[in-house]
């Protein structure tokens, strides 16, 4: 036994906790606390897509130091000042936002996750039931509609530029805000969960020179919202009473009511987990069909 004891003594003294106190963990607990709410704005907001950017640059960095291309490192030491302005430029618009939601945000429920927000909800069966009903009464008395369906990525900025409605979603509500000659049917309607969160909400156009010189403004928005967010975009052609959807910039034209019901329910699920095999063989199939019939 002695000599076990002598064993950890002389080969295990360098090992030492260092002493904790209250302090310590308090301190601990806003660093992370302070860590986990930066993380979660980042990849609320299209700071994602640059941060995913500086990741790319910082790994070749991190290359170009193991290789030892020592031009290409005195360039990035020489660059990295400016970069930094660069990045708060960048970021300006995503930091301004930040802060007024810091102010405007109850710290308290947020600090001990009782947020009445939840965060892993999205919209329910109901939900995509009214919305599919709305789109094709619209459609089928060619009344122009943009309806926009948050996920990921918040769209407050948008929501500000509209009037707040923050109302249940139905069928009816949805077809009397479109409905011409009312004060509510000019410009796009934004949902998040399963409320219509605002009306006459205006997106950014697209500035793809791809899309077709037939398409008005109300494609060209709904393209323009895809692109800068995540969000899933219906649209009724006021012209013609056909439906279309926009998603990560791609617009598909001339949809029905089966597919529009199967991108929905794509968009319900943040994880994409229920959704079956069968519902992505069916929805590769209708786009490769509506590909063939654009042609």
């Amino acid at each position: 036994m002695e000599q076990i004891k002598t064993f950890f003594s002389d080969y295990f003294t360098w090992i030492s906790l260092p002493s904790i106190t209250a302090s310590d963990i308090l301190e601990i607990f806003i660093i992370a606390f302070v860590i986990y709410q930066v993380i979660k704005w980042i990849k609320n907001t299209r700071a994602w897509a640059l941060v995913k950017g500086l990741l790319v640059l910082v790994a070749f960095c991190v290359l170009a130091a193991l290789l030892e291309l020592d031009v290409i490192l005195w360039i990035i030491k020489n660059a990295i000042s400016v970069g930094i302005i660069a990045v708060v430029i960048l970021f300006q618009p995503e930091l301004r936002k930040a802060l007024e939601e810091l102010g405007k945000r109850n710290i308290v429920p947020t600090i001990w996750g009782l947020d009445e927000r939840n965060e892993n909800k999205r919209f329910s069966d109901k939900a995509i039931d009214e919305i599919v009903k709305a789109t094709y009464e619209l459609a089928r008395s060619k009344t122009g509609a943009l309806i926009v369906i948050e996920q990921n990525i918040k769209l407050t900025e948008y929501e500000r530029t509209g009037i707040p409605i923050d109302a249940v979603i139905t069928s009816q509500l949805l077809v009397n805000i479109f409905e011409h000659n009312t004060p509510l049917h000019d410009g796009a309607v934004i949902i998040r969960d399963n409320k219509v969160s605002a009306a006459t909400c205006y997106l950014p156009l697209s500035d793809n020179m791809e899309l077709s010189k037939e398409l008005g403004t109300r494609h060209r928005a709904a393209v323009g919202i895809s692109e800068n967010a995540d969000c899933l975009t219906i649209v009724v052609s006021e012209e013609t009473g056909k439906v279309s959807v926009t998603e990560n910039g791609i617009l598909k034209r001339n949809i029905d009511g089966e597919h529009l019901r199967e991108r929905l329910a794509l968009a319900q699920d943040r994880t994409g987990a229920s959704v079956s095999k069968n519902a992505f063989k069916s929805l590769k199939g209708r786009i490769n069909h509506e590909k063939k019939a654009n042609k």
